[in-house]
């Protein structure tokens, strides 16, 4: 677990270092001004909606664990471990993309190979979802258009890779050639693509799809109460695309939480085609970062620690890629 604490504490010194420089950029005398001019309900509004969009995307586990025919876990328990995987969401590497796996293989015995593959399968919907609404909110906006169509892109991309067959089928039968090591992970690779296929298949992209587009959306809406709260005026069809621009910027930009990439984007896009000043623009940003990047981190811990207490040797052994 101290490196599971160390991962977590470089990420938050890193978010220290983004929203500081921010705040030195846009001035601290007013961005404090704004926040002290802040209607604070419109934040626990935010909070709310947030916390709406982690009920539904636990609605997506729920589903892909039936379409995988993962039986005989309690619903309670089952949301528990889904949302203890947001403890690693701002962490370098990839570490927390499979952490949720390891702990239902720790709590209730099922293979991570056999899991892991939703993880890819909410990355696209997600993504797939935030394209859709930045498509909404793009017209007039041809910077938020190149990211829908990359993000697009790189989706199709993923799904001919899942579905064709052939190019994973040669791997796994070069693996098994070459014996060892390499050998002993065809049987987990291919029950991985299996479940993948099954999880990733474009009947089953849909309704996962759905989910995202409302959660995500209100996400965005919550951009639009703060900057209500702030007093600013800026449409909602505006808010929701500036989320979603930075969302899908931070996705695609490999680096934990899109801390710096989000960040700075939300930031610019007030700014630039909001109309929005630069202080208040900072403040936003903060408090959006707060009630969904940071506020995930804090629920994550919390439903961590009530694991703990029903399973109490739980992580004990290192978490995957601490071996």
């Amino acid at each position: 677990m101290s490196r599971f604490l160390r991962r977590v504490l470089v990420a938050l010194l890193l978010g220290v270092v983004v929203y500081g420089a921010l705040v030195i950029y846009s001035g601290f005398a007013q961005v404090s001004a704004s926040l002290r001019g802040f209607d604070w309900r419109m934040f626990a509004a935010a909070l709310g909606l947030a916390s709406l969009n982690y009920g539904l995307r636990f609605a997506k586990w729920e589903y892909y664990l039936a379409r995988l025919e993962v039986r005989g876990v309690p619903k309670l328990e089952s949301l528990l471990v889904y949302l203890s995987g947001f403890v690693l969401t701002v962490t370098p590497g990839k570490v927390g993309e499979v952490f949720k796996s390891a702990v239902l293989s720790e709590t209730h015995q099922v293979p991570v190979a056999r899991t892991a593959p939703i993880v890819i399968a909410e990355r696209l919907t997600d993504v797939l979802g935030v394209i859709v609404i930045i498509l909404l909110g793009s017209i007039g906006f041809a910077g938020g258009l190149k990211w829908a169509l990359i993000g697009l892109g790189l989706v199709s991309v993923l799904l001919v890779l899942i579905l064709w067959r052939a190019p994973v089928t040669w791997l796994i039968a070069r693996l098994e050639a070459r014996g060892g090591r390499l050998a002993a992970l065809a049987p987990r690779l291919r029950e991985a693509m299996d479940s993948l296929r099954v999880v990733a298949s474009p009947g089953a992209l849909l309704l996962p799809t759905a989910l995202s587009i409302v959660g995500w959306g209100g996400e965005g809406f919550a951009l639009w109460l703060l900057l209500q709260g702030f007093g600013m005026d800026v449409s909602v069809t505006l808010s929701l695309f500036f989320f979603s621009v930075a969302t899908l910027a931070g996705a695609v930009v490999p680096v934990p939480g899109g801390l710096g990439v989000a960040d700075t984007l939300i930031q610019e896009q007030l700014v630039q085609l909001g109309g929005v000043d630069a202080g208040s623009a900072t403040a936003a940003m903060l408090l959006i970062r707060f009630a969904t990047l940071w506020w995930a981190v804090l629920v994550g811990f919390l439903a961590l620690a009530l694991l703990k207490r029903r399973f109490p040797h739980l992580l004990r052994a290192p978490l995957p890629g601490e071996r």
